[in-house]
């Protein structure tokens, strides 16, 4: 996956702006993780390209990852507004509209923020670091983006009665691949011969036809094919009690009499008076 961006021009200082150090400390770790990965970015890289001190960044922050975690609770209005969408939209598993208006409302807020100023570091951010799971990524996984997945597989399966959640999860996962390739890859402009620009708005309903269409093929394809019986466990053979070696036959005294009869060194020797 291409993930990499532009380098955009520092901002301009303005006069009559109050500066919000905490507010530039926070956008340039969105940019800086965005560029180089979580991994490869200090906490003194940062407060350079912020302009502040270093210890300013520890004060307002903390550590580096609670940093990382601040900027997506500072994004959450954007999961926000998915959410707000999607449940704006009747779930009617007879309308062959419902299916394109939940995918709507799954790429739409995304790709307004990418072709934004302030929200393209952003977009990068979550396309590059969320598919390369790690201690600091699964934790925001698990805290903003679960349940907005959740959600997202809830609508499909009821759009999409006839398939299991595990089939629905699948086609979700599909589907976010396909967004977060297209918000972060850079190669189009080339493999258009330059025909196309890099996270195109324009490019919006091709990508919607697209996913719907493959949710579509795909989820048809999986109900058409004959479900495998799992094979019946055999029922295991019942083992033959063993014989207990100090266990006496039941006809005892005839066992004895047969064993003494047939054996010559046996003499029976009466009780003297």
């Amino acid at each position: 996956m291409d993930a990499r961006v532009r380098p955009a021009p520092k901002a301009v200082a303005n006069p009559d702006r109050k500066p919000d150090r905490k507010h530039d400390i926070l956008l340039a770790a969105e940019k800086l993780f965005a560029q180089r990965g979580f991994h490869a970015v200090t906490i003194r890289q940062i407060a350079e390209e912020a302009g502040v001190p270093l210890a300013l960044v520890g004060y307002y922050y903390g550590q580096k990852h609670e940093l990382f975690h601040a900027i997506f609770a500072h994004w959450n209005s954007t999961i926000e507004e998915r959410v707000a969408r999607l449940r704006a939209v009747p779930l009617d598993a007879q309308d062959p509209r419902t299916l394109p208006a939940i995918i709507e409302a799954f790429i739409g807020p995304v790709l307004r923020l990418r072709s934004s100023s302030e929200g393209e570091y952003y977009a990068l951010l979550v396309a590059r670091e969320l598919y390369h799971t790690t201690d600091e990524t699964d934790q925001v996984l698990r805290a903003f983006f679960d349940p907005l997945a959740h959600a997202f597989i809830d609508a499909l399966h009821l759009a999409l009665p006839q398939t299991t959640r595990g089939q629905v999860a699948w086609v979700y996962q599909f589907a976010l691949g396909s967004l977060l390739h297209h918000i972060s890859d850079s190669r189009i402009e080339r493999l258009s011969k330059g025909e196309n620009t890099s996270a195109d708005p324009a490019a919006a309903l091709l990508l919607a036809s697209f996913i719907v269409g493959g949710i579509r093929a795909a989820l048809a394809s999986a109900l058409a094919a004959p479900r495998a019986t799992p094979p019946k466990p055999r029922a295991k053979p019942r083992a033959k009690p063993r014989a207990k070696p100090w266990a006496m036959p039941r006809n005892k005294p005839a066992a004895q009499a047969s064993v003494q009869s047939s054996n010559p060194l046996c003499t029976t020797r009466s009780p003297k008076p």
